[in-house]
């Protein structure tokens, strides 16, 4: 299993329902070192940017997740986004989806 810190509109159930096929169980972590940037892609969708410095925290959700269902939400993320892995502050080590600056 992998891990998938989310901060956006894969907290929807009605979008984890579509992607995933189920609505996902996660909690609540923190990610240092990074702020979220309203209406950022698309002008609709939220995005994080690293910052370097630790005051700056984004509060999201942390799912476990297949490797396929992973898959699922790349697709769902299109070429906008890519993922990175991160440590969270709870020592989870999740993907995360940032710009993808090509």
């Amino acid at each position: 299993m992998d891990y998938l810190f989310t901060y956006g509109t894969l907290q929807d159930p009605q979008v984890q329902q579509y992607i995933f096929g189920r609505v996902l169980k996660g909690k609540t972590d923190f990610l240092s070192g990074f702020m979220r940037l309203e209406n950022a892609v698309y002008e609709r969708y939220s995005l994080v940017v690293q910052t370097k410095d630790l005051e700056n925290k984004v509060e999201g959700k942390v799912y476990e997740v297949t490797a396929l269902e992973l898959k699922k939400a790349d697709v769902y993320e299109t070429s906008a986004y890519k993922r990175k892995k991160v440590k969270l502050e709870s020592g989870i080590e999740a993907w995360l989806y940032i710009e993808n600056s090509h």
